[in-house]
């Protein structure tokens, strides 16, 4: 792995370009390879001059030949009687840096083909059409150039299809244009009327596949809706304006990716580095700032109704409360706290103008909490919910981001939840689309962080704003506290389909399972010791230890939370299948942290730590499952195990039913 100064890290690269071919003699079809040869992505007009693409994965269809194309408003389609102006191919290879991330360098090696396109007739308007092939999958865009008569376009229609060759296993959530907080189905690919992305499958020949969009910016989101003809042919359905548009733009447009992540075995999606590859490199010169860093904060109280956001006998977010967050995150080494409930204006929630994202209450005094943070070595994190009230935050954003930098606050919690205003606007739509970015860059400007709930989903842009750190958009550890909850097998799909969008914010780390003093009909569907698991396998760089502080106090379990890292050098998967378990093991320095979930089976797992270095000497502690723990009868058991080891040394976990096991490897200083 490659080494470097922190501020570097997303500033290097080494790129080298082949050209395979330029100016390819027009053609009505053309295909380009993967580097390693397995992934060919085909190109194609048929006689009506409709283009079309197609994809096979080791000498497997996997795609058949799909249209492209668009449907605008006040204009005619750009979906045919097209000819191939030319064709250019070209091998690129280059090495970016993260300035955070689950390795410290991703290679970025593929093969590139550009198509450009012009109608055959009047008006003879120009469509380009890039595909890239990589060993991991493939990814394509729309470019629609500026040209004569042609500055604006509405469209009411991404035409592209998805025309499977096979009736795959498919896991997904239903298509909602402004929420993905939904369980998994689990179905043949034929049941899946309409969905959100991303959405994997695994094929009869064994492959894995994932669909899903990158670099999406000023545009909507995108779902995927079954023919009404043929239940394995799918189309793109854009998420709308409330006038019925899919997206307003001026040209040139440049579409967001549609990828199309590929991988032998299922633990290999998650070793994808795809959707990243496809954005932008990185647009802020000094990231020293960015800091990724576990927190605690006043949070689950709210949410099992120990405490209430808004100001009364139960407020939780009070001078007094937040003092002892900060007292516990400084003892702990834990090095934010996060604050929801702060600020006035909850008592008003789904109102327009509800909230002051400068005012505190009355009980919270902020800039004394700030001093007393500092003192304690510890940062307070600010929240801004706007219950859908998205023109009365951009109204306040500047002044508050510029009060929150000013107090030396690193990280700023969004919140969305509720229905956007104005009226008919949606979560996954073109106008929430550039809302989010606004925020990401205003906040950038300030120097903060941003952890985003209610939002679109990842498509890797926090390889160009790295100040965007981690996101919601999935049913996360809140639902155990007011729903049936999450079933044991949500947290090892999440893994294969979520989280390789991007990463998560879960809040993990309950360690009351039940919660019995404050709600008797709720629970938490796992183990305390799979709690911990998680803190490894959800990948976060804004990581929450969610549990009230009681819950953590005199418990030696906790050390784990406090010792386990937010950037990891490298990932490994040790052993994966969809739904059942994934057991994920991530280094950081010379220091291992291994993180292994089951569902409501329980499992005993045996790995060689063969990735250890040979002839160094480590000390391993497992946190894990205690022999009579059960994730609905004893969840709350750990026992902690600690011996030297080898290179050739086995691991042995034991799961409990719903369970898991944490492990921290460290080698031994030899005197």
């Amino acid at each position: 792995m490659l080494k470097k100064p922190f501020i570097l890290m997303a500033l290097f690269s080494v790129e080298l370009i082949i050209f395979l071919a330029q100016a390819c003699t027009p053609d009505t079809a053309a295909d380009i390879m993967s580097p390693d040869a397995r992934v060919v992505l085909g190109f194609s007009l048929n006689s009506d001059g409709v283009p079309h693409y197609a994809v096979t994965f080791a000498d497997q269809e996997f795609i058949r030949p799909s249209i492209l194309g668009f449907s605008f408003r006040d204009a005619p389609a750009l979906s045919g009687n097209f000819k191939v102006l030319n064709i250019t191919k070209q091998r690129k290879s280059s090495v970016w840096l993260p300035v955070w991330g689950q390795i410290d360098s991703v290679e970025n090696d593929y093969t590139e083909m550009l198509v450009n396109l012009q109608e055959r007739e009047k008006p003879f308007r120009r469509m380009s059409l890039e595909f890239r092939a990589y060993d991991d999958g493939v990814g394509f865009r729309y470019i629609i150039p500026e040209q004569e008569n042609l500055s604006h376009l509405e469209i009411t229609a991404e035409n592209t299809q998805f025309n499977f060759a096979h009736n795959d296993s498919v896991w997904w959530t239903e298509a909602d244009f402004d929420s993905y907080e939904k369980l998994y189905n689990h179905t043949s690919l034929s049941k899946m009327i309409a969905a959100n992305t991303p959405v994997t499958m695994q094929t009869p020949f064994g492959f894995f596949a994932s669909i899903h969009e990158a670099d999406l910016q000023n545009y909507a989101g995108m779902t995927l809706k079954q023919s009404d003809t043929d239940s394995l042919l799918f189309t793109t359905e854009l998420v709308p304006w409330p006038d019925g548009v899919k997206v307003k733009a001026d040209l040139p447009i440049t579409t967001p990716w549609r990828t199309i992540q590929l991988a032998p075995n299922a633990g290999a999606l998650i070793h994808s580095h795809l959707i990243e590859n496809l954005n932008r490199p990185n647009k802020i010169a000094d990231v020293g700032w960015i800091k990724p860093m576990k927190y605690v904060g006043i949070w689950w109280g709210m949410h099992i109704d120990k405490y209430t956001w808004s100001q009364g006998p139960k407020h939780g977010a009070t001078t007094q409360n937040t003092k002892a967050y900060i007292d516990f995150a400084s003892e702990h080494n834990i090095p934010a706290v996060l604050v929801e409930g702060w600020n006035e204006g909850w008592e008003n929630w789904g109102k327009a103008d509800a909230y002051n994202f400068t005012q505190p209450y009355s009980d919270y005094d902020l800039p004394s909490l700030v001093k007393y943070a500092d003192k304690k070595g510890v940062k307070l994190i600010a929240h801004t919910e706007t219950g859908g009230d998205v023109p009365g935050f951009e109204r306040q954003l500047e002044a508050a981001f510029s009060l929150y930098e000013s107090l030396g606050i690193p990280a700023v919690k969004t919140g969305y939840a509720g229905a956007i205003l104005p009226a008919g606007q949606h979560h996954h739509g073109q106008w929430m689309v550039n809302h989010y970015q606004k925020v990401v860059e205003t906040a950038a400007k300030y120097h903060l962080m941003i952890d985003a709930h209610e939002p679109i989903a990842p498509t890797g842009l926090y390889r160009t704003w790295p100040n965007m750190m981690t996101r919601e958009g999935a049913r996360g550890q809140e639902y155990n506290a007011w729903s049936e909850g999450n079933p044991p097998d949500h947290t090892t799909i999440l893994p294969f389909t979520r989280c390789l969008a991007g990463p998560l914010d879960y809040t993990p780390g309950i360690f009351d399972i039940k919660f019995d003093r404050y709600k008797k009909e709720n629970d938490v569907h796992s183990t305390r010791a799979k709690e911990l698991a998680l803190m490894v396998v959800l990948y976060s760089p804004l990581q929450m230890a969610a549990d009230l502080l009681e819950n953590y106090e005199n418990r030696p379990e906790f050390a784990f939370i406090e010792h386990v890292p937010t950037t990891f050098d490298e990932t490994l998967v040790l052993n994966a299948k969809i739904g059942d378990y994934v057991t994920i093991a991530r280094r950081k320095g010379d220091s291992w942290y291994i993180g292994s979930i089951t569902d409501e089976q329980a499992r005993t797992f045996h790995f060689p730590l063969d990735f250890l270095k040979p002839g160094q000497k480590y000390q391993l502690a497992v946190y894990a499952d205690d022999p009579k723990a059960d994730y609905e009868r004893k969840p709350d058991p750990v026992v902690i195990l600690k011996h030297d080891v080898t290179q050739g040394s086995v691991l042995e976990l034991n799961l409990a039913a719903g369970g898991g096991a944490a492990v921290e490897i460290h080698p031994v200083v030899m005197r």
